[in-house]
C-alpha cells in the first residue's frame, strides 16, 4: 500500500481495531459467561473506521479534548445505530451491567487502538515515513493483543476449569464461568484433595529441594569456571570458550537411557540426588556461556585494583566481581531453576517411588481416566504459579541491578 491521505489511513486502521476488539470482547464475554454470542464484525469495523476518519480529518493542532470526546462517542453512536440497539450481539438474558461493561470496554478501546496509531500524524498527504509510523505502530499493538490474549486464555481456561466440580464440566465443557456461592471448600475442591489425597505436598518439596539445589550446584560450578575462561589464560581456553555449549548438540532423549542403566548399577535411579546429578550436568553449561560474557564486560582494571591493594584472585572475585554480576547472577539462577522446576524427561524416567515424584512427574501421574480432569488443571495451575511469582518477584532486582556494574570514566 502506498503512501495515502490521512483520513483514509485512519479510515483503515479503525476498521482493524473495531474488527479487533469486537473478536476480544465477544470471545472473553463468551468465556466468563459460558453464554454464546453473535458479534456484530461489521458493525464493529464501521465503527472503529468513523472513529479514525474523525480523529485524522482535523489537524493535529485541532486535536483538542472535546474532539477525543468526540471519537468515543462516535464509536458508541455507530455501533448501536447498526446494530438496532443490540451492540455486542449478547443473549437477551444477559445481566444490564454486564452488557454496558462490555460495550464500554468496546468503546474506550477501539478509541484507544486507534489514537495509539495515529496521534501526532497529519490529516492531509502523508509522507512515506509518516505511513510507516503508523503501519509500525498498528503492527505492535496488534501483535501485543494478540500474544497477550495466546498467554492468557489457556492459563485462564487452566484455571477456571479447576475451580470447577464434575457434573459443571459435564453439564457444559465450554463453560468457564465460575459460581462463587459454593463458597471457599467448594471453589478450591480440587486444591484441597490434591493437598490431601493425591501427595502434591510432597511433590512440591520435592521439586523446591531439587530446583534451589541445582541452582546451588550450577553457580557452585559455573562462577569459578567462567571467571577462569573470562580473566585467565591458560592452554584451550579459546576452544573451551567455543565448545561450552556442544553438550547441547545431544538430545536429552539420547542420553537418558545409558544414563538409566548406569544410574541402575549405581543406586542412583529412583533417588532425588540423581536428579542432583543430572540437572546440574545439563545446565552448567549455559550457565558458564552465560556468565563468561558478563564477566567479560567488567572492566579488568576494578579486579587489578583490588589485587594492587592485597586481595587475593578469590577475595578479588568475592568483594568485587560477583557483587557487580549481580544481574547476571539473578538471570542465570531464575533460569536454572526454570529448568529444574519444569523438567519431565529425566523424572519420568528416573522416579518410580511416588513418594519422590516432583511436579512434573506428579502432573503426568494425574493424566488417567481415573483422575477428574480439573485435578489436572489444578495440579497444572499448582506448577506454574511458583515460578510466574518467583520471576516477577526477581525481575525488580533484574532492573534494579542492570546499571550496578557501570563505572564512571
Amino acid at each position: 500500500m502506498a503512501p495515502g491521505f490521512g483520513t483514509l489511513t485512519g479510515l483503515v486502521a479503525g476498521a482493524i481495531w473495531g474488527l479487533v476488539w469486537m473478536i476480544v470482547i465477544a470471545v472473553t464475554f463468551m468465556l466468563v459467561s459460558g453464554a454464546i454470542t453473535a458479534p456484530p464484525v461489521g458493525a464493529a469495523m464501521l465503527a472503529g473506521a468513523a472513529c479514525g476518519a474523525l480523529i485524522m480529518a482535523f489537524r493535529t493542532d485541532a486535536r483538542t479534548p472535546g474532539l477525543t470526546i468526540a471519537a468515543i462517542a462516535t464509536v458508541g453512536i455507530v455501533l448501536v445505530v447498526f446494530t438496532f440497539g443490540a451492540p455486542l450481539g449478547l443473549p437477551l438474558g444477559t445481566a444490564p451491567i454486564a452488557q454496558l461493561a462490555a460495550f464500554a470496554a468496546f468503546v474506550g478501546l477501539t478509541w484507544l487502538g486507534v489514537h495509539s496509531s495515529v496521534h501526532g500524524q497529519p490529516s492531509g498527504r502523508l509522507t512515506r515515513y509518516q505511513f510507516e509510523v503508523i503501519v509500525i505502530r498498528l503492527a505492535k499493538g496488534l501483535g501485543l493483543v494478540f500474544f497477550t490474549v495466546l498467554v492468557a486464555l489457556p492459563f485462564y481456561v487452566m484455571v477456571m476449569t479447576s475451580l470447577k466440580n464434575q457434573a459443571q464440566l459435564i453439564a457444559n465443557p465450554l463453560d468457564f464461568s465460575i459460581d462463587l456461592g459454593q463458597g471457599f471448600a467448594g471453589l478450591f475442591r480440587s486444591y484441597i484433595e490434591l493437598f490431601t489425597i493425591y501427595n502434591f505436598g510432597t511433590f512440591l518439596l520435592n521439586t523446591a529441594i531439587v530446583a534451589v539445589g541445582t541452582v546451588i550446584i550450577t553457580l557452585a560450578f559455573a562462577v569459578p569456571g567462567a571467571y577462569a575462561v573470562a580473566r585467565l589464560r591458560f592452554p584451550g581456553q579459546e576452544f573451551l570458550s567455543r565448545s561450552i555449549l556442544m553438550i547441547y548438540m545431544v538430545p536429552a532423549i539420547v542420553l537418558v537411557i545409558p544414563l538409566y542403566a548406569v544410574f541402575s548399577q549405581l543406586g542412583l535411579r529412583n533417588t532425588l540426588t540423581g536428579l542432583l546429578i543430572v540437572y546440574p550436568a545439563t545446565t552448567i553449561p549455559v550457565a558458564l556461556y552465560m556468565l563468561q560474557g558478563y564477566f567479560r564486560g567488567i572492566p579488568s582494571e576494578l579486579e587489578e585494583a583490588g589485587l594492587m591493594d592485597g586481595l587475593t584472585r578469590a577475595g578479588v572475585i568475592g568483594k568485587i566481581t560477583l557483587p557487580l554480576s549481580l544481574p547476571a547472577l539473578a538471570s542465570v539462577a531464575l533460569y536454572v531453576f526454570m529448568i529444574a522446576w519444569n523438567e519431565f524427561l529425566f523424572a519420568f524416567m528416573f522416579l518410580d517411588n511416588i513418594d519422590l515424584f516432583t511436579l512434573a512427574r506428579g502432573v503426568y501421574s494425574l493424566d488417567s481416566s481415573e483422575v477428574p480432569r480439573q485435578h489436572l488443571m489444578a495440579g497444572a495451575v499448582i506448577a506454574t504459579v511458583p515460578v510466574l511469582v518467583l520471576f516477577l518477584w526477581f525481575e525488580r532486582f533484574l532492573v534494579s541491578g542492570l546499571t550496578a556494574g557501570s563505572v564512571k570514566g
